[in-house]
C-alpha cells in the first residue's frame, strides 16, 4: 500500500518536516526559558528593591498623620538608596487575617523584603499562642516562596492574661526567627513602650512623636538586608508611603 499515492497524501507528507522543525523551535524556546529561570530565579521580583510592611494599625499610622508615620519615614530615608516602601499594614488586623491575604499581596506588590509585624491584635484579644505561632509559620513560607525575604519584628504585651501567656507570646518570635533563620527585630516598641507620654489617650498606639524611635528600632535591620550599610540621612518632607486599603 502506497500512502503517498493516496489523494492529498502528497501535501500530508510534504508538511512533515515544516511541523517538525516548527516542534523543535518551540521546545529550544521551552529549554530557553526553563534555563533562564533557573539561572536567575528572582527575574519575576521587581528590578527596584521594594520593601513591604505587614503590620497592623502600629505600623498603620493609626490616629496620626500617614506621613509622620514610621513606615513614611522609613521610605524618606531609603529612597536615595532607589529602595521603594509599600504600607501593606491594616488596623485591627490579626494574624489570621494577614495570613488570608498575603498571597494577594505577595503577588501585587512582589516585594524584595518583606516586615512581618503582626501579631498585637492576638495579644489583646488573648488568643492561642499556638495559633500565632502557625499563622506567622504560614506567612513566613508564604514570603519565601514568593522570593523575598523576611524581617520577623517582634511584639510584647503586658501580662493582662497572665505572666505565662505574655512570656509565652514574647519568646515565639525569636524562635521562629531562630528556626527560620531570618532577621528579628525584637520589639517594635523597644525604649518607649513604658513612656505613657509618647502614645495617644488609648495607651495603645503611639504619638507621632515615637514613630522615629520605632524607625530606629526597625531600620538597622532593613539596611543589613539590603546590603545598605552607609546611614542614610532622611528627607526634608517625608512623603506618605503608599498604604494599601484593605
Amino acid at each position: 500500500m502506497q500512502w503517498a499515492g493516496e489523494p492529498g497524501m502528497g501535501r500530508l507528507m510534504s508538511g512533515i518536516p515544516k511541523r517538525i522543525e516548527i516542534r523543535r523551535c518551540q521546545l529550544a524556546a521551552m529549554l530557553l526559558t526553563a534555563a533562564i529561570l533557573l539561572t536567575f530565579p528572582f527575574v519575576s521580583q521587581a528590578a527596584t528593591p521594594r520593601v513591604m510592611v505587614y503590620g497592623d494599625s502600629l505600623s498603620a499610622a493609626y490616629g496620626i498623620n500617614p506621613a509622620d508615620g514610621w513606615v513614611s519615614l522609613m521610605q524618606a530615608r531609603l529612597k536615595p538608596a532607589g529602595v521603594e516602601v509599600i504600607n501593606s499594614s491594616v488596623s485591627g488586623e490579626t494574624s489570621s487575617g494577614g495570613l488570608n491575604r498575603i498571597r494577594t499581596d505577595l503577588a501585587l506588590i512582589k516585594p524584595s523584603v518583606v516586615l512581618l509585624a503582626l501579631g498585637a491584635n492576638d495579644g489583646l484579644r488573648g488568643l492561642p499562642v499556638a495559633e500565632l505561632r502557625k499563622n506567622l509559620q504560614g506567612m513566613i513560607a508564604a514570603i519565601e516562596a514568593a522570593g523575598a525575604k523576611t524581617i520577623l519584628v517582634g511584639i510584647q504585651i503586658p501580662p493582662n492574661y497572665g505572666i505565662e501567656y505574655s512570656q509565652q507570646f514574647r519568646d515565639l518570635y525569636a524562635d521562629l526567627a531562630r528556626k527560620n533563620r531570618v532577621l528579628l527585630v525584637p520589639f517594635l516598641l523597644d525604649g518607649m513602650a513604658d513612656n505613657l507620654a509618647l502614645f495617644q489617650a488609648d495607651r495603645l498606639h503611639p504619638t507621632a512623636k515615637a514613630q522615629s524611635q520605632i524607625l530606629e528600632n526597625v531600620l538597622p535591620s532593613v539596611r543589613k538586608l539590603l546590603g545598605l550599610q552607609t546611614k542614610i540621612e532622611p528627607a526634608r518632607r517625608p512623603p506618605a508611603a503608599k498604604v494599601r486599603q484593605p
